[in-house]
């Protein structure tokens, strides 16, 4: 992992210093971070998480660059149509935040990798776009303990929660099934939104700087100007997180 200069540091993130103090930036700077999905929330986390002074990211994306992605997926140029997510993602932030070591995984996330890949992330992004892999992931990061930072959009609207294991309850128990799959709409800016909130999120959990949105579902709707946030309670015999004994 690459190392920031003092001088540097104190450059680049003066802004920043003043909230979270040397010994913060110390912690993002020595922390790995799992962003999965390179598309239209793993952009907005992936640079911001950079630019705040993240030591690593792991970016894994299996899929290629297309022309639809181009309204919110902005680590990708309209040149870059055909390429693999990750390389692009991986050169984009290097120009962005040189100091930050990407690693760049064109897998896709399943049963045989998930382990694999959360083991040396501190905090994992769920940036992804169907929620078998969601599932998939969120379960991986539970068991091993890890912060699972969850967003999703579609139309002018997007939610988040902050998954702490052993804290709060988990994603099966908000989501006890799979909704529909497929494309689906949604404006570019609303990405942003709530991948910045999961930037956010890991920046406050790795500084202990903050409340966590944990426990909570924080829903934004674009289209009306309007946010709120709903309690997500313990489900009964949740096949994920009851056998911890959380709903005992």
């Amino acid at each position: 992992m690459k190392k920031i200069p003092p001088s540097y540091l104190s450059s680049r993130f003066e802004r920043q210093l003043p909230l979270i103090g040397h010994e913060g930036q110390k912690k993002l700077e020595n922390s790995t971070i799992l962003i999965a999905g390179a598309g239209g929330l793993g952009s907005p986390a992936a640079t911001y998480l950079a630019l705040a002074g993240i030591g690593e990211l792991i970016i894994v994306d299996d899929d290629r660059i297309q022309e639809s992605n181009l309204n919110r997926q902005f680590l990708h140029a309209a040149a870059s149509v055909g390429l693999q997510k990750v390389y692009s993602a991986e050169a984009t932030l290097g120009s962005l935040a040189p100091d930050t070591s990407v690693v760049a995984y064109p897998g896709r996330i399943d049963e045989g990798s998930a382990d694999r890949l959360v083991a040396d992330a501190d905090v994992v992004i769920d940036a992804l776009d169907n929620y078998e892999t969601r599932f998939i992931l969120h379960e991986s990061a539970w068991n091993a303990d890890i912060p699972f930072i969850h967003g999703a959009i579609e139309g002018f609207s997007g939610q988040m929660t902050s998954i702490l294991p052993g804290q709060s309850p988990c994603l099966s128990c908000l989501i006890p099934a799979a909704p529909p799959g497929g494309k689906v709409p949604v404006i570019g800016a609303v990405a942003g939104v709530i991948g910045s909130i999961q930037a956010m999120e890991a920046i406050k959990y790795l500084t202990g700087t903050g409340s966590m949105i944990s426990g909570r579902l924080f829903l934004w709707d674009g289209q009306a100007g309007r946010s709120e946030f709903l309690t997500i309670g313990k489900r009964k015999n949740c096949p994920v997180c009851s056998y911890k004994g959380d709903n005992e």
